[in-house]
């Protein structure tokens, strides 16, 4: 664009179109310009220096765009600007140059990085009604002169590093009405002066580490709407005098130290939509004036000593979405008039002293979502009344004592993911209805009295424990059917027959427990974790505990890597386990017979096989015949195959006669020669051979001959997650979950060799570029060329080898618009945060990170613009108990 052919232009309006690339220092040309709008945009690069030249300029806004680098000191030149809106891009540097905006009203640098403390020269805008320059990295105190900002009425310092204590002439601006320091290390006690901000209609001081007392002299801040002293350490009581505060409609004074009672005053604020005392020390009743709160949407009390009974009082509130009362010491019953909280969707009783029946009519809170009464001392059934829940997602109802049968009308629950009902004392047969729950994914019916057979129709489970009950009957086969189950727990039943071959299709299964019961035959050799190989590549068997108990079960010993399984240990009647012995070597040594052709020179090319999952059948059954069909189908390594290059070899692909198409890594020929090359490429066979897991690349044979050296892999055919994040298109396509999930791919994998090893394995390189995906974007972690044994016996250090540093790419995905999406990418962020701990000592461990992403999350309950990086940093999450319930709070 001419710029300079519009000479007399004074307005610009260019928001929200769609603008992309670096804005041209022509723009200087446009002398006249009084009005420039370049908001919510795409736009890149730096800022020109050429601003400087509007010097007519009062409005300037180019908030919403990714504008990096330092905001130029010639900005500091336009002393008639009224208005500057750099919010919402990633700008760093100083801002001492402000100090010559004399006239500046609105100031908003709102989500940035600009880092250093408040310059001391912003103390000439005295003219400034707006400042927000929260979302950034700002240090060191709130400068004394921010009480000479005498016209100032918004004032928001929010998620910073600002730490000493708050200035008492803040007292001093009485025209402010939002003030906004949230998220920072503030810490002293909240000045008295500020309770003579009568203006004030806002006032946010969470997540800082104020201490000392609530005074009554809150209660002079008449205007006041919305209150947050969440997440500090006050403490004394709940000053009667917060009744003062008639327009508040939000007030948080969660995670603190507060104690006492909760004053009955509190039914004075009838305007109040949002009440949360949760996480703090108060005792007593709840107060039945607390049904006067009738505007009331969301009521947290959780994590308190309250007793006493649950006010019947509380069916008045029936705007009521959120109730939770976790974490306390109530008694009696759950009150019949829970009924009239028509509007609920979240319900959490857990954790107290209840007694009594769960009142048939619950069933008429038809926007329940999550139901949790767990741990508590509930009796008598579960009514069959909660089945006309048609929104329930969430049903916690473990560690209780409900008696009698699990309600068919459970299979009316179209939506429910999680079905918790574990140590309780129910009988009778499991309905098969559960099959109907098409969205279920977590089912723990242990430590029960239930008998009868397992349901063959359990649905897409990713978690199954049915362990310490009285079931009966055969494991049904169906079962190998939950490609995603991670845990199947049957242990300590009566379940007899055989283990059915298609469990051995749980490839992501981590945990199996089938002790205790009446199974017989023999194990079969494919199931995960049953089978380890040692350097020379010799099977062991493990000890397999997880079947103990088992009085007529035998075991393989372990197969040669990649074939069938050899004769059964004779724990079966000796004339039985001689007969399958005889009859497993005869089938095997007859299939080899027919398939052999040629006999493999050792010295030469290595011999490797592989299981297709026919009990008998090998795929690549001669080393040779393999080492010719990758020659003919690569054309001799042909650059036309080459589908990359890494750090020591090239990857080919190749589809063989068969139509399996697999991943070819091959060593060049000059790094072969080189010994660090020679012990990296074995390092990376001799790891791959004794690993199995569902997330860790398969090896299905290699070549180690002295004039060509290659690794055969299961093919990925979305290759690495560096290339598919480097690529616009298919960046998108890998969309928040999808990354999630990705995460949670690698904490499993991760989790398997750091703790289920033996011994433990370490990758040591772990980065975008080793993580692998398939066409369905699932992550599966290679490259163990640097990975080292540890062993746990002696004083073990390690070292940074490999890939240093990371890029990340320029964002592509908008912000997620699901609370329940939302949620998964904070959880993964704090579990991030809480691995980078300076202390090693208090970072979690990689089977407890694994374990984290197996808990039931709720949605994000706050916008995810709303979360500091102090709350993730302070983050703590219940990660003990591998498979236990899912807690829902952590």
């Amino acid at each position: 664009m001419n710029f300079s052919a519009f000479p007399n232009l004074d307005s610009l309006h260019l928001g929200d179109q769609g603008l992309y690339g670096s804005i041209p220092s022509e723009i200087g040309n446009l002398p006249s310009l009084k009005y420039l709008n370049l908001s919510y945009n795409d736009l890149t690069g730096e800022l020109p220096s050429t601003f400087g030249q509007l010097a007519n300029l009062t409005f300037l806004s180019l908030a919403s765009n990714q504008i990096n680098g330092s905001i130029p000191i010639e900005i500091g030149k336009l002393k008639n600007l009224v208005t500057l809106d750099l919010s919402s891009n990633m700008l760093v540097g100083q801002l001492k140059f402000l100090g010559d905006l004399t006239n500046l009203e609105y100031l908003n640098l709102n989500t940035n990085r600009i880092k250093g403390l408040i310059p001391f020269e912003v103390r000439n805008l005295k003219n400034l009604i707006y400042l927000d320059i929260s979302f950034n990295y700002f240090t060191g105190p709130i400068p004394s002169f921010v009480g000479h900002f005498l016209k100032l009425e918004n004032l928001l310092l929010g998620s910073n590093r600002i730490n000493g204590s708050i200035p008492s002439n803040i007292g001093d601006l009485k025209m402010l009405r939002y003030l906004f320091v949230q998220s920072n290390f503030l810490e002293g006690p909240i000045p008295k002066e500020i309770w003579n901000l009568k203006a004030l209609t806002s006032l946010d001081l969470s997540q800082n580490q104020l201490n000392g007392t609530i005074p009554p002299e809150i209660g002079n801040l008449e205007k006041l709407t919305s209150l947050g002293f969440s997440l500090n350490q006050l403490s004394g009581s709940i000053p009667s005098r917060i009744k003062d505060l008639r327009a508040l409609s939000s007030l948080d004074l969660s995670g603190n130290q507060l104690n006492g009672t909760i004053p009955h005053e509190i039914g004075n604020l009838r305007k109040l939509t949002s009440l949360d005392f949760s996480s703090n020390q108060l005792s007593g009743s709840i107060p039945s004036k607390i049904k006067d709160l009738r505007a009331l949407t969301s009521l947290d009390l959780s994590g308190n000593q309250l007793n006493g009974t649950i006010p019947p009082e509380i069916g008045n509130l029936g705007k009521l979405t959120s109730l939770d009362l976790y974490s306390n010491q109530l008694s009696g019953s759950i009150p019949s008039r829970i009924k009239d909280l028509r509007a609920l969707t979240s319900l959490d009783l857990s954790e107290n002293q209840l007694s009594g029946h769960i009142p048939s009519e619950i069933g008429k809170l038809g926007q329940l979502i999550s139901l949790y009464l767990y741990q508590n001392q509930l009796s008598g059934h579960i009514p069959s009344e909660i089945g006309k829940l048609g929104q329930l997602t969430y049903l916690y109802l473990f560690q209780n004592q409900l008696s009698g049968h699990i309600p068919s009308e459970i299979g009316k629950l179209g939506q429910l993911t999680y079905l918790v009902l574990s140590q309780n004392q129910l009988s009778g047969h499991i309905p098969s209805q559960i099959g109907n729950l098409g969205a279920l994914r977590y089912l723990d019916l242990s430590q029960n009295q239930l008998s009868g057979h397992i349901p063959s129709e359990i649905g897409a489970l990713r978690y199954l424990d049915l362990s310490q009950n009285q079931l009966s009957g055969l494991i049904p086969p169906q079962i190998g059917n939950c490609s995603y189950l991670h845990l199947l727990n049957l242990s300590s039943n009566n379940v007899q027959g055989l283990i059915p071959n298609q469990i051995g299709n749980l490839g992501r299964l981590d945990h199996l427990d089938l002790r205790n019961n009446n199974l017989s035959g023999i194990v079969p050799y494919h199931l995960p974790g049953i089978y380890k190989y040692n350097e020379d590549h010799d099977c062991q068997r493990i000890d397999p505990t997880v079947f103990g108990g088992n009085k007529n079960l035998a075991f393989y010993s372990c197969p040669p890597l990649g074939e069938g399984p050899s004769n059964p240990q004779i724990f079966l009647p000796v004339a039985i386990a001689v007969f399958l012995a005889f009859l497993v070597v005869g089938c095997l040594i007859l299939c080899w017979r027919r398939r052999t052709k040629i006999k493999v020179n050792p010295s030469n090319i290595m011999q490797t096989t592989e299981s297709t999952g026919d009990l008998f059948s090998v795929w690549n059954f001669d080393g040779k015949i393999a080492y010719e069909d990758i020659i003919a189908a690569t054309n001799d390594f042909d650059i036309r195959f080459c589908i990359g290059t890494g750090g020591y070899g090239s990857v080919y692909r190749a589809e063989l006669p068969s139509g399996k198409i697999v991943a070819l890594k091959k060593l060049h020929r000059l790094e072969a020669e080189e010994p660090a090359f020679d012990k990296s490429f074995r390092n990376e066979i001799k790891f791959l051979t004794e690993i199995r897991h569902r997330n860790i690349v398969k090896l299905h044979g290699y070549c180690l001959h002295n004039r060509c050296m290659f690794l055969i892999y299961q093919y990925m055919e979305r290759g690495s997650l560096l290339w598919v994040l480097s690529d616009d298109v298919e960046a998108v396509e890998l969309d928040w979950m999808k990354r999630v999930n990705v995460i949670k791919s690698a904490a499993h994998a991760l989790s398997y060799l750091h703790h289920e090893c033996t011994p433990i394995i370490l990758h040591r390189d772990i980065s975008s570029s080793n993580i692998l995906l398939n066409s369905d974007l699932e992550a599966f972690v290679s490259d163990f060329g640097t990975a080292r044994i540890l062993d746990p016996d002696s004083s073990n250090q390690t070292r940074l080898v490999g890939t240093y540093g990371y890029v990340a790419p320029d964002p592509r995905l908008s912000p997620p618009t699901s609370q329940m999406v939302a949620g998964s990418i904070v959880l993964v962020a704090a579990i991030a945060l809480a691995c980078l701990n300076a202390d090693p000592k208090l970072r979690p461990t990689m089977k407890q990170v694994s374990q984290v992403f197996l808990c039931g999350q709720r949605s994000l309950r706050n916008p995810l613009r709303t979360i500091s990086l102090l709350q993730l940093l302070n983050g703590e999450f219940d990660v003990e108990g591998s498979y236990q319930a899912p807690d829902p709070h952590c």
